[in-house]
Order: structure tokens, then C-alpha cells, then sequence
């Protein structure tokens, strides 16, 4: 069955820390779905554990404050094996994280429970499809734009392939 057949009750959003994409990538799913009348659940994880129970990075706080986006409540938190039961789609920012994250789901023993589909964040983006969300952490003020620009376009072109299937 494809990964757009249905609309998902619940999305994870995950990129390596969960600083910076993925908590962007967080609320501006969640509003965008919430505009469109669908009711999920909507998180956000990293692959790593480098900033458990921190907030979002200023940067991208500041960024997406100035997009109308609050994520400056969202605490960062690890992917665990869980997440695989309790969500219906993780979608990965980049091809290295969809790969960790292929690897956990690997691993996890399967009775008869039915796991979370993987996906590239921008799969269904007409615009950026198979692209990687670059990883802002690094860069200067316009990767933090780029990032809202990217996520923004690539979480309509989800929203929207629910409503066609």
C-alpha cells in the first residue's frame, strides 16, 4: 500500500538532533495540517542524543518566530523503538536519517505489529522531491530561511497528496 493512501493519525518529524529541523518541521506541519482540517498527531525526534531536554536552537526559534511559527515550548527528545508503534509515518529530513532510522526499525522484533512507514520529508514535494532538508546548524541566517522554505513546501505536498488519494 502507498505511503499516501491514506491520511496517517500520527507524523514523526526527525533529523539528527531535533534543534533545529525537526522542531521547525514540527509546527509548521501541525499548522498546516490543522488548516487544512486534519487531525494528527505531530512530534518531532533526532537520531542523536546530543541535545536531549533542550530547547530549539535560538537561530531557528528566531526564524521561525519571524514566520509566525512558536517553537521555543519544544524540548528535544531521542527516537526510541516506541515511536515505531505509536506513530503511523517518520518521515526523515535527510537520506542519512532515513537510513538510521531504516536500521532501528530493522532491528525492532515484529509480532505481528504493525510499524511506522519511513519516508523522505520531501517525497512528495513536487519542488524539492528526494531532496535532502540541509541541516542549518552550521550555516548562516539564509540556511535557517531556507530550511522554513523547504519544510513549509514539502509539508503542503504531503497535506495535499492526502487529500487526492
Amino acid at each position: 500500500m502507498p505511503i499516501k493512501a491514506s491520511t496517517p493519525s500520527s507524523v514523526l518529524l526527525v533529523c539528527l538532533g531535533n534543534i533545529c529541523r525537526s522542531p521547525t518541521a514540527e509546527e509548521i506541519f501541525r499548522q498546516q495540517a490543522a488548516i487544512a482540517g486534519l487531525s494528527m498527531k505531530v512530534d518531532s525526534a533526532g537520531t542523536g542524543d546530543w541535545h536531549i531536554g533542550h530547547a530549539p536552537d535560538e537561530r531557528a526559534q528566531r526564524h521561525a518566530k519571524a514566520h509566525g511559527y512558536n517553537i521555543s515550548k519544544l524540548v528535544g527528545r531521542q527516537v526510541s523503538v516506541d515511536d515505531f508503534h505509536n506513530f503511523d509515518l517518520i518521515l526523515a529530513m535527510d537520506a542519512q536519517n532515513l537510513a538510521d532510522l531504516q536500521a532501528i526499525k530493522d532491528n525492532i522484533s515484529n509480532t505481528d505489529t504493525k510499524l511506522a512507514k519511513l519516508a523522505l520529508f520531501s517525497e512528495e514535494d513536487p519542488t524539492y522531491g528526494g531532496d535532502d532538508v540541509p541541516d542549518p546548524y552550521t550555516g548562516d541566517s539564509d540556511a535557517f530561511e531556507e530550511v522554513i522554505e523547504r519544510i513549509e513546501s514539502s509539508a503542503q505536498a504531503w497535506i495535499e497528496s492526502w487529500k487526492t488519494a
